[in-house]
């Protein structure tokens, strides 16, 4: 139900998905009140995870935009950018800006994002050309350095390592990349999974030195702990990231690893709220509160937000790890939990691993063919009990052929089961 608080000030300490979330669902309830974004980069909203893709050349700045030139316009936003906020005082509810100004707010959010972990290395200073891939200027970066037969370590074996490696590979660049795991996206991936990977990425002229760290570095080279040396020209640091949580920590908030907020995105502050990769929240496929750094959770996240900000009572209680990733033409999905026990179909090229227990879905690994994930990701979300359902059926051909009639008339037509019943 719309509820017009139109004389409250919205101040949104971010300039993400988390943000437009958050601006669109307080603009269904509330079409009068101010908003304020502030935003520490220069930039319109823009999708985060297309920075490899503008580093290959696959796409450009107007078409990484989030919402279209008319988004800030049209939702009657203030928008303060390449702004950053460096204090909040929670109980004069006043947000401390870098320029010396403040905003005073009724309600606030905080979508601070994260930042990427710089190894304390010895030597690390003595390098030149060093970069993180993160955000938009850092893919422009090393689009300006990185040429054809460009030395470039990449420090870090993870989902940013490696949609890195493969946007410098179009450039026809040498990489190495270096992870103290044995493993390449040794986060999501199983052992098996993680082999199939890494045979695809070598054939495809990128290496790996896995199970060592750098001990030293110096102006184009690196030592590792094995006494390895790698002469390089590029140097990109991918060995992480951390959550942004200084703000609200140093207001008297409760964090963690990442800022904690209930199933309603409050923060144990009054009127101020969180959400996106600076947030832990509840993960449904394993109980546990964990940081769940992914787009479609930040967006939901801000709309939680912003719902509650605005006066409407709603909550985002359906949370779960995932990731889709594709790289140099062979695509992944991972989802939930992997715990209890397992149906697994591999060739070597095509990989499918769920993993199951008290008679739910908790999560599954697929490489190669992912056509079906959806169906998956839905029984986790949904807690959808397995003997409801052709469990054999779906691990060999999901689709909605596997559900019971009813279930197939709700899934197609929103048919309710005491009308299939009758």
């Amino acid at each position: 139900m719309k509820k017009e608080v139109s004389s409250l000030k919205y101040v949104i300490i971010g300039n993400s998905a988390a943000a437009v979330g958050a601006v669109e669902a307080i603009r269904r309830n509330d079409s009068k009140g101010r908003i304020v974004i502030i935003g520490s980069e220069k930039y319109h909203v823009y999708s985060r995870p297309l920075i490899s893709y503008l580093l290959m050349g696959k796409t450009d700045e107007e078409r990484m935009k989030y919402r279209n030139n008319d988004f800030y316009r049209n939702n009657k936003c203030e928008v303060r950018l390449n702004t950053t906020a460096v204090k909040i005082d929670a109980e004069k509810k006043i947000v401390h800006l870098d320029n010396g100004d403040c905003e005073t707010y009724d309600k606030l959010l905080v979508a601070t994002g994260s930042s990427p972990f710089i190894p304390p290395v010895p030597g690390l200073e003595k390098v030149e050309d060093k970069f993180t891939f993160t955000t938009l200027d850092d893919a422009k970066a090393l689009g300006e350095k990185v040429k054809e037969n460009t030395r470039v370590l990449i420090v870090g074996a993870g989902l940013i390592g490696l949609k890195c490696a493969e946007a410098i590979s179009k450039r026809k660049a040498e990489i190495v990349c270096v992870d103290l795991s044995t493993r390449v996206l040794s986060s999501i991936l199983d052992e098996e999974g993680s082999e199939i990977i890494k045979r695809h990425l070598e054939s495809n002229g990128i290496m790996f030195c896995l199970g060592r760290q750098v001990k030293e570095f110096g102006k184009g080279w690196a030592l590792l702990d094995d006494d390895t040396g790698i002469l390089f020209d590029v140097l990109v640091l991918a060995v992480g990231v951390r959550p942004n949580i200084s703000l609200l920590k140093d207001a008297g908030a409760k964090t963690n690893r990442g800022i904690l907020i209930d199933e309603r995105c409050r923060t144990s502050i009054p009127d101020i709220y969180a959400a996106g990769d600076c947030c832990e929240s509840m993960d449904i496929s394993s109980g546990e509160t964990k940081v769940m750094a992914l787009l479609p959770n930040a967006y939901m996240q801000g709309e939680c937000a912003g719902m509650n900000m605005s006066g409407v009572d709603f909550r985002f209680e359906k949370a779960i790890p995932m990731n889709a990733i594709g790289l140099l033409g062979k695509h992944i999905i991972s989802a939930g939990t992997y715990k209890g026990d397992t149906y697994i179909e591999s060739d070597g090229s095509n990989y499918k691993k769920l993993f199951y227990s008290d008679n739910r879905l908790n999560g599954y690994i697929l490489i190669g063919n992912i056509e079906k994930a959806g169906i998956y990701t839905s029984l986790i979300r949904e807690r959808t009990p397995l003997d409801s359902l052709d469990f054999e059926l779906i691990c060999k051909m999901p689709g909605l052929m596997a559900f019971s009639r009813e279930t197939r008339a709700e899934k197609l037509g929103g048919i309710r089961n005491e009308l299939v019943r009758a």
